[in-house]
């Protein structure tokens, strides 16, 4: 009988666990003897994806440490490790690499910026040398690579969230309350938002004042307190919550669905699956530190909105060199284009075919990955 494998693969939070979710899944496919250790950094993610079935342990990563990384190994015993586009603690790298355990870096990023390139970045350089493979997501970081010597055993596969939001978009489920409230009017579906964001969507519901024009918000903040802010903000918005609510009693869901054009989400996990309803989608955080996820988005083929912080996000700036997504400064910009794209049917088409030409073209990172596993024979006895 095959010997049991164990795959430890860990990632700093939820983000970078959409990047690993697609190997996680493909290589639990591959064998039921295969066994998966999730591990996180950040509660973002550990807390949102404990209880995640395709792995077999879901735990938080014990702070890095000589004694830390020597025990962890001793108990985990794993025949692969994949570390998730970054996070690189030198005691865990080190101790890989000692033990001599095929140890991945898959979908990470570099820029020439990073202390890597630096004189002073010989303890990060050291640390990446620990690792046995490294896929990156694009030439420039290869090249990148090639200045410190490790271009040789650097892959660029490109990203696996491709995969990821290609396959949850092409399986796509459903949500009828959501379908209900459309009614086959158009919608703009603003995700992740920040109260930057709801500010802009509010000048331009207020605006553009069509009945017919819905406005659908999933904060990225979910909190009752930040609710109560949208709440506020939009007095006539029904919430997601109380469109579930089976016979509403008169006066609650029933009949404010029925008079607002206005739907604040207030729970997690619809976001990938909701834009597909968009007529526009706008993605949140581009008013802040950075925006969120624009793939998710992209997908569904519609047009992709986000504020000028979007420099860093390599597929915001590919989204909008290939017309897929416009960037826009303030709430004038976005009431006129939106008003444009209304209006012309072709500029709108063509926005939106280039936003999922653009995601479709970036699809098959998973699969080298996996197929460097398989002729490396990294799970074989």
């Amino acid at each position: 009988m095959p010997e049991e494998k164990l795959i430890w693969v860990h990632c700093a939070s939820l983000g970078e666990f959409e990047q690993g979710r697609p190997i996680i899944e493909r290589i639990k496919a591959q064998g039921t003897r295969n066994k998966i250790l999730l591990t996180f950094f950040s509660p973002s993610g550990y807390e949102i994806r404990k209880d995640y079935k395709g792995a077999d342990w879901v735990f938080y990563l014990p702070i890095d440490g000589k004694r830390n990384a020597k025990r962890f190994l001793e108990i985990v015993n794993p025949s692969l490790v994949i570390f998730v586009k970054y996070e690189y603690w030198y005691y865990y790298l080190k101790t890989i690499r000692q033990n001599n355990i095929p140890l991945l870096l898959v979908s990470s990023l570099f820029r020439q910026n990073d202390i890597f390139f630096k004189w002073h970045g010989g303890l990060q350089r050291k640390m990446l040398s620990f690792f046995s493979h490294l896929f990156v997501q694009n030439e420039s970081s290869r090249d990148l690579l090639n200045t410190i010597g490790l271009a040789e055993k650097c892959t660029v596969s490109g990203d696996t969230r491709f995969d990821r939001v290609i396959e949850i978009a092409e399986n796509a489920t459903s949500i009828p309350e959501i379908e209900k409230f459309i009614d086959n009017n158009k919608a703009i579906i603003a995700g992740s938002t920040w109260p930057h964001d709801e500010k802009i969507l509010k000048e331009t519901i207020e605006t553009i004042n069509d009945p017919s024009l819905k406005l659908i918000i999933a904060p990225h903040e979910i909190n009752e307190e930040h609710i109560s802010q949208l709440q506020k903000l939009f007095p006539a918005a029904v919430l997601y919550s109380q469109l579930q609510i089976p016979n509403p009693p008169a006066g609650r869901a029933g009949f404010k669905s029925q008079i607002s054009n206005i739907l604040i989400i207030d729970n997690i996990g619809l976001l990938s699956r909701l834009y597909k309803y968009a007529f526009i989608t706008y993605v949140g955080g581009g008013f802040g530190k950075g925006i969120h996820n624009t793939l998710e988005a992209a997908v569904y083929g519609k047009p992709v909105f986000f504020g000028p912080v979007y420099q860093k996000f390599n597929e915001a700036v590919e989204l909008i060199k290939t017309g897929g997504a416009i960037s826009i400064q303030n709430s004038g910009e976005f009431i006129s284009t939106v008003q444009q794209l209304m209006k012309n049917e072709n500029e709108y088409g063509k926005c939106g075919n280039n936003a999922k030409a653009y995601v479709y073209s970036n699809k098959g990172a998973t699969e080298k990955i996996l197929k460097f596993i398989h002729e490396n024979l990294l799970l074989t006895n």
